[in-house]
């Protein structure tokens, strides 16, 4: 095994990597890389192209934006159109299309919608505009969940009243739980995804390898780590094994980050949660604790979830589940484009359809 700690885009370290890779692979495989900052990765560095024929990658639900909802998404739309709000985002879902429109639009018409870089920014807008109502938009994974935990911290600490979070965080496991039982699913080995498994570590993924005879492999984002990332998944195949295996141990400690895990049990609990393509999955959402439901968007305001409708003609639901390539929807590169999208993953900076658009079909 290849222990990766410098120069992880070192072309000699890449091409010892990709020899390897030649030597270990025997027959047809589809691995999936579940994170979307990985299939970015994967096309900016050209890897599909350099691995041996019939060695498949296949993106998984590793984008946030791309799979919140249709009907969350129309309800982020709504809340924004109320005079007394103000909507606090991250970037990218300004684009993300409803049912009628986007938040960009919204913001056109006049909607209060400011993009942040982090949570705790949405403090600062409540300080500046008291007599406002402040949401910020809570999508992401265990990733970015720690973060809003400490800005709920925070407000409470602070007395700020008029901030309050639509909770729509989802929890990875569970979703791949969910992939892993559809005998459509055809993979044969995960490359789990880094930053997620910065925050958990690597034992959640342990109890799916065994339950579904499934090798996974916890990588980071470099041409390196990816490489032996595939490497280390085709030696298990090989061997026999389904094991879980820390390709991105400088990150990914075995019991993840203690203290950003205790940040997110002093806030949240798991609920249900509704995920694009792949339906509800119980445990695979977050909610505010009944102590902090002073900060909940959803009690505040009176608010309930809406029914998700899939855009007419639109592959993203089946994209994300890997049961379809952008190259198969009737919307790719004609009626959905980066200027005009018509789904989320055309929209998102770690959407497949948007890592085909920009690096090409390979």
């Amino acid at each position: 095994m290849f222990e990766i700690d410098s120069g992880f885009k070192d072309k000699e370290l890449s091409r010892a990597l990709l020899r390897g890779i030649e030597k270990e692979f025997k027959s047809p495989v589809r691995f999936m890389e579940v994170c979307g900052t990985h299939t970015m990765s994967i096309f900016r560095y050209g890897i599909r192209g350099l691995l041996p024929e019939g060695l498949f990658l296949v993106s998984g639900p590793g984008c946030p934006v791309c799979v919140t909802s249709q009907g969350d998404i129309d309800l982020i739309i709504e809340l924004s159109k109320e005079p007394e709000i103000i909507i606090s985002t991250f970037g990218d879902l300004l684009r993300v299309p409803g049912s009628r429109g986007s938040l960009m639009d919204e913001r056109a018409r006049g909607s209060q919608v400011n993009v942040v870089y982090s949570p705790s920014e949405s403090l600062e807008i409540c300080k500046k505009t008291p007599e406002k109502e402040v949401v910020f938009i809570a999508i992401g994974f265990e990733t970015t969940v720690p973060t809003v935990a400490a800005t709920i911290l925070e407000a409470r600490a602070k007395g700020i009243k008029n901030f309050s979070i639509l909770c729509l965080h989802k929890t990875m496991p569970e979703a791949l739980r969910t992939l892993l039982e559809d005998e459509e699913l055809g993979v044969n080995g995960l490359l789990a995804p880094g930053h997620v498994s910065a925050i958990i570590g690597a034992r959640p993924y342990r109890m799916l390898s065994r339950e579904f005879n499934m090798p996974i492999v916890i990588a980071g984002f470099e041409p390196a780590d990816i490489l032996q990332g595939i490497l280390l998944l085709l030696r298990q195949l090989n061997d026999g094994r389904a094991d879980v295996q820390n390709g991105y141990k400088r990150a990914v400690p075995e019991e993840g980050n203690l203290r950003a895990l205790s940040l997110i049990k002093e806030v949240f609990e798991p609920c249900e949660s509704t995920w694009r393509g792949l339906g509800k999955i119980e445990g695979s959402g977050l909610r505010l604790k009944e102590e902090y439901g002073e900060f909940d968007a959803m009690k505040r305001f009176g608010l309930s979830p809406n029914p998700s409708r899939e855009p007419k003609a639109c592959l993203c639901g089946e994209i994300i589940k890997a049961k379809a390539t952008p190259l198969e929807c009737p919307l790719f590169k004609r009626a959905c484009t980066p200027l005009s999208p018509v789904g989320p993953c055309m929209v998102s900076s770690e959407g497949t359809c948007s890592a085909f658009y920009k690096y090409g079909l390979l």
